[in-house]
């Protein structure tokens, strides 16, 4: 399950009063099924979410995309030489980005996606509903990033002295990048596994490995602070779940109790066995939280009968 891989040959290109934004996309399933999108957090790709969601094809029309400097996707570029570069990756951005691509898909009001995010996608998908008005049939949020302080004490070490790792060998950076992602995962990855995670982030990759310092830096909790005061709406708007790896070393699962409140979540599920890569660590766990959360807040999907 976890070796599979999706390919994204849909570009959308989006230009805004700052920036222009490429993104690589694609959607698998019936035209005619209830749609679901898979949002990816950091260092991550599409390529976490690409077994569920190909597991979920049969039933439901599921999209799958590289957000802006992840995988496929190059980053945000600035259209002009004055635009503050801390836009290019920052979770703001981000989560413009993504509600452009969001409407560019044209959903019917009446059959709104519903929306699977992890890591910081949780604060992507929770600002683009709260400041740019995308509307979902639900929200899961998965080991999400949505409430300060953020990241594993790697993470922040990074963030915070990014001139120093910025400055050490390509062979050093690989070094800690693996330690980094393997800290993600409450058992050892596998090796084809492992080796794609990094991969993006490599000199020949498609990102680089300035470009792993860059997003740390710029995924920064301010981008927070305006929103979290508001989460409640989330809830009062739509059904929302939450579910947590007990093994998450970046972020505690007792956050997933303060999210859940803080979105008036309909349910809230804590898995063992699982790190923050809990679709490495428990998929088939996770597969099913996914599945019945979906059949339980949506029109049934194909092949099922109403009761």
């Amino acid at each position: 399950m976890s070796s599979t891989e999706i390919t994204l040959p849909q570009i959308f290109t989006h230009t805004s009063d700052t920036h222009t934004t490429t993104i690589h996309w694609t959607s698998i399933g019936p035209a005619n099924a209830p749609p679901v999108i898979f949002i990816h957090g950091t260092p991550w790709s599409s390529y976490t979410w690409a077994a569920h969601a190909l597991a979920l094809s049969t039933r439901y029309k599921v999209y799958l995309f590289d957000r802006p400097g992840f995988g496929a996707s190059p980053d945000r570029q600035p259209l002009h030489p004055d635009s503050p570069p801390e836009l290019d990756g920052s979770l703001s951005g981000q989560a413009a980005s993504f509600a452009a691509l969001y409407t560019s898909w044209a959903f019917h009001p009446s059959q709104p996606p519903h929306v699977i995010a992890h890591d910081n996608a949780g604060l992507v998908a929770l600002r683009a509903h709260l400041t740019h008005g995308t509307a979902y049939a639900s929200l899961c949020l998965v080991d999400v990033v949505a409430v300060p302080p953020f990241g594993s004490p790697l993470f922040r070490l990074i963030a915070q002295n990014h001139a120093v790792f910025d400055a050490v060998p390509d062979s050093v950076h690989e070094g800690i990048l693996r330690s980094y992602i393997r800290d993600a995962s409450a058992r050892p990855l596998s090796k084809d596994v492992e080796d794609r995670l990094v991969q993006p982030w490599t000199p020949a990759g498609t990102q680089g490995p300035q470009a792993f310092i860059r997003q740390l830096v710029q995924a920064d909790q301010r981008f927070a602070a305006d929103v979290e005061p508001r989460y409640a709406e989330v809830g009062a708007a739509m059904p929302v779940k939450v579910v947590w790896g007990t093994e998450d070393q970046w972020i505690p699962a007792e956050r997933a109790k303060t999210l859940a409140e803080g979105v008036a979540a309909r349910d809230s599920v804590l898995v063992d066995g699982a790190g923050h890569l809990i679709m490495f660590d428990q998929p088939e766990r996770l597969a099913v939280e996914i599945a019945v959360w979906l059949g339980s807040v949506g029109r049934p999907a194909l092949g099922d009968s109403a009761c």
